[in-house]
């Protein structure tokens, strides 16, 4: 195994994946536990599809780095979504659905007017490592950084916000500052991990680590950490597998990530009462 490795990892191509999808499923899944646990499991799913309508239409407009484009108006829906439940009688799952199937819409349309327009459509929904640029790394470094701060630093007030934003807001904790940031920072961290995993695939690191750990964990602090370490290893098998086997790698990490759940889930039944 040592050797497949050290022969995965001579390709500078992987060495990029290697880390971005590191950093990508870290922050996906300490993000996912709070977007899980406030019922906004799908947002990743509608803010990919954003994704793809702002990327087709910058790339038929002829602008440079289209994915970067991308992030203010994916930060823009994700905003809107998480805040959505306190100002309309449009619920979340609703908005998700209507903003997805109309992003979507959009990039397909756009895709299919534009002749010649240079966009992998595959690649884009499924993911395709070798997509990843040197510029990818430096961001979920970056983003990676904030994430780690902001559940280091601000834990106490995460919780709040996520089991009780009543309570937070009684107690002068700025809603609106606190869920902006984490809107932007899933925003930034979907934008990321759409060139890996692909448009129809990314929600999934955020779902998964998440709800996996919640089947064995009890508090909030324990499924943080289980979070981290399943869509951490989820990824590292994934792309080994993805290697050793020549399948997609984005597939491959989910199927880990199916196969955890699982096993979790029967644990669960096993030995939790």
């Amino acid at each position: 195994m040592l050797a497949v490795w050290w022969e995965m990892l001579a390709h500078a191509f992987i060495q990029r994946a290697f880390v971005v999808g590191i950093l990508v499923s870290l922050c996906a899944s300490l993000l996912g536990v709070i977007l899980v646990l406030k019922r906004y499991s799908l947002i990743g799913d509608g803010l990919s599809h954003v994704g793809f309508g702002i990327v087709s239409l910058a790339s038929a407009l002829g602008l440079t780095a289209p994915l970067y484009v991308a992030i203010p108006g994916v930060a823009l829906a994700a905003i809107i979504l998480l805040r959505l439940d306190r100002h309309s009688h449009l619920k979340s799952d609703s908005a998700i659905a209507l903003i997805s199937s109309s992003a979507l819409a959009l990039g397909v349309a756009v895709t299919s007017l534009t002749p010649g327009l240079n966009l992998d459509t595959h690649s884009f929904m499924f993911g395709s490592i070798l997509a990843i640029q040197a510029n990818d790394v430096y961001l979920s470094v970056a983003a990676c950084i904030v994430i780690l701060v902001l559940f280091i630093i601000y834990y106490r007030k995460l919780f709040l916000l996520t089991f009780d934003e009543d309570f937070a807001r009684a107690t002068g904790l700025n809603m609106t500052l606190y869920t902006n940031v984490i809107a932007i920072l899933t925003a930034v961290t979907i934008v990321i991990g759409m060139r890996m995993m692909g448009v129809m695939l990314i929600s999934s690191i955020i779902i998964f680590p998440a709800t996996t750990a919640m089947w064995w964990c009890r508090s909030f602090r324990a499924t943080i950490i289980s979070a981290a370490t399943i869509g951490v290893l989820s990824f590292i098998i994934g792309l080994y597998l993805s290697y050793v086997y020549n399948v997609s790698t984005g597939a491959a990490i989910i199927l880990v990530n199916l196969f955890v759940f699982i096993l979790f889930w029967l644990l669960s039944k096993i030995f939790v009462r």
